[in-house]
């Protein structure tokens, strides 16, 4: 029998003026982006974690310091891949990912399909077994009142 391993990724950002909207991988137009060391890719580092945890790595605050001047604006595309090439190494692949976005604004229906295909390209996955949800937070605290974004991310890790 086959190795089913889960994990569970969350990450949250400030919004800020004069950055650039990075979610999935995708450059999303709005007047904020979000606020961070790297490009602050709320989504793919929650995906980021989520694989981690399933795989039995270490966090991605551990791999990836927000302290080391060598992950200043990095390409969270990038970290990416590099965790995928650890994942491998360990005899493992991505069954499926479901994640959500919760943010307020801009309104990302649109871009979902966009992200998925993305985040699965960067997987090595069918974007069939990528699900993203956006959610809105009704107004209520710093997501709901266009400061902030977060994703919650789980993902089903198998052996290859």
């Amino acid at each position: 029998m086959g190795r089913y391993r889960i994990g569970l990724g969350t990450d949250t950002h400030r919004l800020l003026e004069g950055r650039p909207l990075v979610l999935g991988g995708i450059q999303i137009e709005h007047d904020k982006g979000l606020a961070g060391h790297s490009d602050a890719d709320v989504v793919l580092h929650a995906v980021i974690d989520a694989i981690l945890g399933a795989s039995g790595l270490p966090d991605i605050g551990e791999l990836f310091p927000d302290t080391d001047p060598a992950y200043q604006n990095a390409d969270s595309r990038n970290l990416l891949r590099e965790v995928m090439g650890q994942v491998s190494q360990r005899g493992l692949v991505v069954g499926n990912l479901d994640l959500v976005i919760h943010a307020e604004a801009p309104k990302l229906s649109p871009h979902k399909r966009t992200i998925a295909h993305s985040i699965a390209g960067l997987l090595d996955i069918g974007s069939d077994r990528v699900s993203v949800k956006a959610k809105t937070e009704e107004g209520l605290g710093t997501i709901g009142t266009g400061d902030a974004m977060a994703c919650t991310a789980v993902v089903l890790l198998t052996d290859r």
